[in-house]
């Protein structure tokens, strides 16, 4: 038997879960604030890159977090 959760399900899990690591990344001093959350958001684009193989709407949005993840880390504070 194959256990699936449906996409809304995993979707609110994940919004569920971000916002919850983002309130505690905000939590701690710079500069590893901006660091954390900045690895939060390149780790986000790149499992939105493996998880939209074959859509390639969502391989764009996961290049741009990705894309943003490292300036949010290393040159926005």
């Amino acid at each position: 038997m194959k256990f699936e959760l449906s996409r809304p399900l995993l979707s609110v899990l994940g919004l569920l879960i971000g916002f919850g690591l983002y309130a505690l990344a905000n939590r701690l001093a710079e500069p590893w604030q901006s660091l954390l959350i900045g690895a939060l958001f390149a780790l986000l684009g790149a499992a939105a890159w493996v998880y939209g193989r074959g859509e390639r709407w969502i391989q764009v949005l996961g290049a741009l977090l990705f894309v943003y993840g490292l300036i949010r880390a290393f040159w926005l504070r």
